[in-house]
């Protein structure tokens, strides 16, 4: 008979037990990016180039991932503010304002980048139109009370594109993500309409107490305010107003007037010889 090994004592295996107990009451993560990617395709084809051909089909489909949304959530039981089917009901109730929100993200991304050639490229191929289509499925799931799987979402687009955005944010229309590698946008962040963030932008938390969790930490950002990369906007009481232009590089943690234009001074020495 082949001896036990010793680290296998009973008093480890009733532990790591237990914890599969409490962690194992989660769906998948890919069960849950698997479906909001699916709804992605559906809404925009330009992600796969799969074409459905008719309405009939369409609805089918759509149905089909509210069923889906559903059984997704029903492993979640007493975490839910509400039943698996009634919450997947009211999150697919507000897919027509999500496509029409993710629409004016398109072309909000077309027009602020002179490289883009067409709005089927911009959703085929942008990292920050993936990143805001799973921020914006992720954040009317948080809205709606679902635990973790908001997370989730933002988390996968986090590791394929780079840009991490939290699902408690608040983000208006038109928002316009540029290259997005680096960028971080905290969970209690207020982003206004039109708004354009280039790579590298930070709009994170002054350091605070785990006990202030709840509080705002994180700026507010007004309609139609550019950042520009490397940026570092931090606290939750610092507002930059409407239609400023942050620079690169710039460190701010007080408010900003609007329609105020803050670059960072360097100077360049060029030596040659």
């Amino acid at each position: 008979m082949t001896p036990v090994p010793a680290f296998l004592s009973d008093d480890f295996l009733n532990q790591l037990l237990q914890h599969h107990r409490e962690g194992g009451r989660y769906p998948p993560s890919e069960w849950v990016v698997g479906w909001a990617e699916e709804l992605l395709y559906t809404l925009f084809p330009e992600q796969t180039g799969r074409c459905i051909g008719n309405a009939d089909c369409l609805r089918a489909e759509l149905i089909r991932l509210e069923a889906g949304l559903a059984r997704t959530l029903t492993p979640l039981g007493a975490e839910l503010p509400d039943g698996a089917h009634p919450l997947a009901a009211q999150f697919m109730a507000g897919v027509p304002q999500l496509y029409g929100l993710l629409v004016a993200d398109a072309h909000a991304m077309w027009e602020g980048d002179p490289a883009a050639r067409s709005h089927y490229e911009v959703i085929r191929a942008y990292p920050g139109f993936y990143a805001v289509a799973l921020y914006r499925m992720a954040h009317r799931l948080h809205r709606l009370g679902v635990p973790l799987l908001p997370r989730l979402l933002t988390e996968r687009a986090h590791s394929r594109t780079g840009i991490d955005i939290h699902p408690g944010a608040e983000i208006g229309e038109r928002f316009c993500i540029d290259h997005g590698t680096g960028i971080v946008v905290g969970e209690t962040a207020h982003i206004g309409n039109g708004v354009k963030l280039y790579q590298g932008v930070t709009l994170g938390a002054l350091s605070v107490e785990k006990e202030l969790a709840g509080t705002k930490r994180h700026p507010t950002i007004e309609d139609g305010v550019v950042i520009y990369a490397g940026a570092t906007i931090l606290g939750g009481q610092t507002v930059i107003g409407a239609g400023s232009v942050i620079g690169g590089n710039v460190w701010i943690t007080r408010s900003i007037p609007a329609g105020a234009k803050v670059y960072y001074r360097g100077e360049l020495d060029v030596r040659t010889g």
